[in-house]
This record gives structure tokens, sequence and C-alpha cells, in this order.
């Protein structure tokens, strides 16, 4: 449970930061469970909006959207869990500047709210505060002759995993030949091959998941579930088909090992398991980068 833990910690820090050269995506993700009549779908469409302020620097107004369908169609006993759709809503703005020797620096300050909505309007416990600072060495334009490379380190707070302490960021990327890449970190490591300029293909390592607030809170014989929480991780390929050099569609087809599932009580403490079986899982997108 402690490296489940750990990895509900990174998706709700990495989030933020994962697409940081982004300006748009939308994206349908779909999985059933197996040994299950539950399934997962979710749409998921972000945009972040640059704005000059100076030589370099920007202000970037970032609001992402999310709709999630998790059907429960199994028994619990326990439980006649009902909530079945949840959204999150997240408004923030980050703000970043070039410093010395290649470095940036990057931060994100803002508010999310995810609910199941069943009366509604938001309440308080549906309000989650995000913040972000991160430090970008960006050695992909070399003129040593040197193979191309990019370190983020940076730290995070956010409530959106129950424990609201700073959390650690790392990843690096790396072009090993005109051909081949690949990236180490979370929330994705991948190791990619490209075959030309519109087409390439991964082999990947992700983590992906939600986190939303019960309205109204879910009585159980084991305790009030106040909240719902995902956490998934998942390896497979992926391909990415380049329609210019800043539009994309991509898929990706998996396998989980790691599928959990889970109700949860105000003190971030297990109710309910509704699902750890490992499963098939998919997505689809299509995205505006710069």
């Amino acid at each position: 449970m402690s490296i489940v833990l750990l990895l509900v910690f990174v998706i709700a820090f990495a989030k933020a930061n994962a697409q940081g050269t982004d300006l748009f995506r939308a994206e349908y993700t779909y999985f059933p469970q197996r040994d299950s009549d539950n399934s997962f779908r979710r749409f998921r469409t972000f945009a972040n909006v640059p704005l000059k302020v100076a030589e370099g620097s920007y202000i970037v107004p970032f609001f992402e959207y999310r709709n999630v369908e998790y059907l429960v169609r199994d028994d619990f006993g326990s439980t006649e869990f009902g909530s079945d759709r949840y959204e999150s809503f997240e408004l923030s703005l980050g703000y970043t500047f070039p410093m010395e020797k290649n470095w940036r620096f990057g931060s994100r300050a803002g508010v999310l709210a995810a609910s199941n909505f069943d009366k509604a309007r938001a309440q308080s416990d549906d309000y989650f505060l995000t913040a972000s600072v991160y430090f970008i060495k960006n050695e992909k334009k070399r003129d040593d002759g040197g193979k191309p490379w990019q370190l983020v380190l940076g730290v995070q707070y956010s409530t959106t995993a129950g424990r609201p302490f700073p959390l650690p960021y790392v990843n690096y990327y790396r072009e090993l030949n005109d051909k081949w890449s690949f990236t180490l970190g979370a929330p994705k490591m991948n190791l990619k091959y490209r075959f030309n300029d519109k087409n390439s293909m991964q082999l990947y390592a992700r983590l992906d998941g939600f986190y939303a607030n019960i309205q109204g809170d879910e009585p159980t014989s084991l305790g009030i579930a106040e909240d719902v929480s995902m956490t998934v991780a998942m390896f497979g390929p992926g391909y990415q088909y380049n329609f210019t050099k800043h539009i994309s569609a991509y898929v990706y087809a998996g396998y989980t090992f790691i599928n959990d599932i889970r109700l949860r009580d105000d003190n971030g403490d297990d109710v309910v398991t509704l699902n750890d079986t490992n499963t098939f899982y998919s997505r689809i997108g299509l995205k505006f980068k710069i």
C-alpha cells in the first residue's frame, strides 16, 4: 500500500508539468475492468495560453476539464455505490522566465474542483489547491555536437492526493541519435523510435488516475466514504502521427500492472476496494504543441 500511495503522490504533482510544451490537448481514455462488470471512461481537454510579458518571459493561464465515467456494476455487499460520473475543473496561472546557462524557471498556482457534483453546486470539500515550482535545463539545441537532452527538477504542493506537503519532481530526456530517444522519470518513461517526421512509435510505462470528492458521502458497512481515487500504472506500445510540426494524433494501448480504485474516508484510509485487478488500457487523442 505504501507503493500505491507514493504513486498517487507522483500523479498529483507531475500532471501539472508533464505536458509543458502542449498548448492544447483533447483525449479519450477507456479501459474495462477484467473479471468485472465495471468500466472506466474519461474525456480530458486542457489549454495553455502563453502571454509574453518580456523577452523570453511569459505568464501562462491554464484551464483543464475532465469528465470521468466510472461505471460500477459489481455487487460489493457493503455499499450501494451509485456515483458513476465525476467532473473536474482546474484553473491556474503560470509564470516562466529564462535564466543563465540554458536554465529556465517556471511556476504555477491554481484551484481545482473535482467531485460527482450530485448537488449541482460545488461545495467546500470539492476544492483543492495546486502549486508548483520547477527548473528546466534545456540542451535540446546544442552547437557542440553533443546529444540533445533536457532535465526538469521541481517541487509541487497539492491537496489532491490527500497529503498536503511539498513533493519532488524529476524528469530526464535524452536523444541517442536521429531515430532513438528516451525519457526517465514520472509520470511517464519511454523509449521512442522515429521513423520519419510524420511517424513515431514508443514503448512506455506511465501513471494515470483521478481523485474526486463524493458529495453527500457514501455510507458503507466499513465506514463513510468521502472520496474516490484511482491509481493506475501501465506499460505498452504507443504510436504518434504528426499532421504538421505542431499538430499530432496519438494512440496508446497497454496493460496495467497496478489498478487501484478505492473509496476512502476523510483521513484518506481505505473503506472499499472497487477494483484491483489488472486489465487492458487504451487512450487516443489530438494535441497542438509548440
